[in-house]
């Protein structure tokens, strides 16, 4: 069986790190923001090339704090717009939504999944007041071009971070691209936690200071609440586990890329559309998303040969249930990504043999 994520062998791959990492915490007998959780914070904020580094109970939470700062500091308001993928994992969504936000889905690009920044402006208007790019499966969803109708048209750019830890758009890390970003330690993820976990990064010092009191009860000092909170903070055991992991990124980064490049350059399936990869520090392949328009038999054929596949996603944001007055709009672009695509496995533990034999099981579909 060729695991689609194997999170076992991710984590022992450091277990004595991590084991002692851990110990520590327990030992010290402090579990909320405490050692571990600044050591986090600081080194998380040093990788990306932020000033902060916010850690928080989980990637969605992240964003919804994000978005909830910029209304507590006046520069939004319910009802304002934002761009946002019509491509995405549905957390996106929600953490506009759950800020009474109202998000403008745009169509990605056919080559890149990404946003396609040429149909940006046209979805501009008076109420506009953010972008949020994200940079799914992991590959780096900014482009110049939004950065200038951001520029141009004075938007927030707030990123979607949750699954391109490690990647790189002209020297920066995503991450410290926009005003803003979230970050999600999700177990699967690039850099998982053993558990619930989240950040936000940024450069602005107002913003930073919000997000940390709004995700401890809204209270910038024990009793005294100034805004109405909740409860997300990263606990020690993560933030020991997220230090153990940080540490080891940048290879585990590198060697999911070298299981792409084997993917790329040797699956010869004509029925199979493999991603184009512009730039290969733009994409630290959190997930590889194949296309084919007869996927669920390929993932039935794949399955039935012992290999394990997902899908990112079967159902878009504007199709689901809890958002069903979108259920009318075309977004012809977005349907037949989630109508075609197929995560093959994917991540720094697989053998060479596993590689070869996804390869070789593709390419002998017929």
């Amino acid at each position: 069986m060729v695991k689609f994520l194997d999170l076992q062998k991710v984590t022992a791959k450091y277990a004595d790190e991590i084991h002692e990492a851990v110990l520590h915490a327990i030992d010290s007998g402090w579990y909320l923001q405490g050692e571990e959780n600044k050591r986090f914070e600081t080194a998380y904020a040093r990788y990306i090339g932020t000033q902060y580094a916010i850690g928080c109970a989980n990637g969605l939470d992240a964003l919804i704090w994000i978005w909830r700062a910029y209304i507590e500091m006046g520069v939004m308001q319910a009802g304002d717009e934002v761009i946002v993928p019509a491509n995405t994992y549905i957390a996106t969504i929600l953490a506009l939504t759950e800020n009474g936000l109202k998000p403008v889905l745009v169509e990605p690009s056919i080559e890149t999944y990404e946003i396609d920044d040429s149909k940006i402006e046209k979805a501009i208007t008076s109420k506009t007041k953010a972008i949020c790019i994200v940079h799914l499966y992991g590959q780096c969803a900014y482009t110049e071009k939004i950065g200038a109708l951001c520029e141009k048209y004075n938007l927030k750019l707030v990123e979607d971070n949750a699954q391109a830890h490690g990647c790189v758009f002209n020297g920066k890390k995503t991450g410290s691209i926009g005003d803003a970003a979230g970050h999600s330690f999700y177990p699967g993820k690039n850099l998982g936690a053993l558990g619930d976990a989240g950040a936000i990064t940024t450069n602005d010092p107002q913003l930073a200071e919000v997000v940390r009191a709004l995700a401890n009860y809204g209270s910038q000092k024990k009793y005294v609440f100034k805004y109405i909170g909740r409860n997300s903070r990263l606990d020690e055991i993560q933030a020991a586990v997220l230090n153990v992991k940080l540490h080891h990124l940048d290879e585990d980064v590198q060697l999911r890329k070298e299981v792409a490049k084997y993917y790329i350059e040797n699956i010869r399936n004509s029925k199979i559309v493999l991603p184009k990869i512009f730039d290969w520090m733009q994409h630290v392949f959190h997930i590889f998303t194949i296309r084919c328009e007869k996927r669920d038999q390929l993932q039935q054929y794949l399955s039935n040969n012992g290999i394990q596949t997902n899908i990112h996603y079967p159902i878009p944001p504007h199709k689901q249930e809890c958002y069903k007055e979108w259920s009318e709009i075309s977004l012809p672009v977005t349907e037949i990504i989630h109508a075609t695509e197929l995560s093959l496995p994917m991540s720094p533990v697989m053998t060479i043999e596993e590689i070869k034999t996804v390869v070789e099981v593709i390419n002998n579909w017929r």
